[in-house]
């Protein structure tokens, strides 16, 4: 079971990253599309933060200890804080490679519950990949892709 906390600990640790870097975009977005972009980015955050806390209980369920801080998230995390964007085509860039990214690792999170008979915990991560696989859909066609 310690490799399937670890794989819990990473996403708690990326979406507290993730909540993180959509606070920044939403505070630091500008444009023609600003109204439009700032409220989908709160509308991220929301969800971000509510996913913590479930992969969290969902940990402590099973048995493991979430991690809690943030210098554990940024030791833990595989998305990067920012690189320092500041144009709105690349805020969303940037979300549509870390959604990718957390895509594929909830893939290997539920195959990993799949493996373990951990049924609930494969659920909640495929759960996730259907609403990213809508928000990577929404922010391509934003870019035009």
């Amino acid at each position: 079971m310690d490799n399937l906390y670890s794989a819990l600990n990473v996403q708690i640790s990326n979406w507290s990253v993730l909540y993180t870097k959509l606070h920044r975009y939403h505070w630091l977005v500008k444009g023609p599309l600003f109204f439009t972009l700032h409220e989908k980015f709160e509308e991220f955050y929301d969800e971000a933060a509510s996913v913590v806390d479930e992969v969290a209980e969902r940990l402590l369920t099973i048995g493991g200890t979430p991690v809690a801080t943030m210098k554990e998230y940024l030791n833990l995390a595989t998305l990067e804080e920012t690189k320092g964007e500041t144009t709105s085509n690349e805020m969303v860039s940037s979300l549509i490679a870390d959604y990718k990214q957390l895509k594929s690792e909830l893939k290997e999170l539920a195959d990993l519950a799949d493996e373990q008979n951990e049924d609930a915990t494969n659920d909640l991560a495929v759960g996730l990949i259907a609403k990213i696989d809508t928000h990577i859909w929404m922010l391509s066609a934003y870019l035009g892709e």
